[in-house]
């Protein structure tokens, strides 16, 4: 599990804005989830060792079916590093039976200045070997597009 996925956009917002949205539960179950899917935070303890549990939903699990169940992908989030503005780690643990998706894979999301808004780069290391590398850049990719969306609202 060495691989790394990415995904970078530049945001027209301020830093502290699309961090703020990085912490936001609401905001989170909003933008997180990539097209095709809906989110629900069942637990939420935004600080150093606190984290969150995120119930994805496929709006069609017959296009993708989830590691979880047929229709979705639970997932134990913790916050391993909070850096305000700048960035937000978290460890991810698929609830899955398929040994594929086992493990803990880290999602480091850095933000800097980019003008007058944010570039935000999405790095993940320790990806599981069942999550197919295109389909989760894509994935990294329109979550960050829900994020340019939401954050340039506020």
């Amino acid at each position: 599990m060495d691989r790394i996925d990415s995904g970078t956009r530049v945001i027209a917002a301020p830093p502290e804005t699309v961090y703020k949205a990085l912490l936001d539960r609401e905001a989170l179950e909003t933008w997180l989830p990539p097209e095709g899917m809906r989110g629900r935070i069942e637990q939420w303890d935004p600080r150093p060792g606190g984290g969150f549990r995120m119930i994805l939903t496929y709006l069609d699990a017959s296009a993708a079916p989830g590691k979880s169940s047929d229709a979705t992908d639970v997932v134990e989030v913790g916050f391993a590093d909070l850096d305000p503005p700048e960035r937000v780690v978290q460890s991810a643990v698929f609830e899955s039976e398929d040994p594929a998706f086992a493990g803990t894979m880290t999602m480091t999301w850095d933000l800097a200045v980019a003008g007058d808004g944010t570039e935000v780069t999405v790095t993940a290391t320790d990806v599981p070997s069942g999550i197919g590398q295109a389909d989760h850049e894509a994935g990294i990719a329109s979550s960050l597009a829900n994020l340019a969306s939401f954050a340039e609202t506020r």
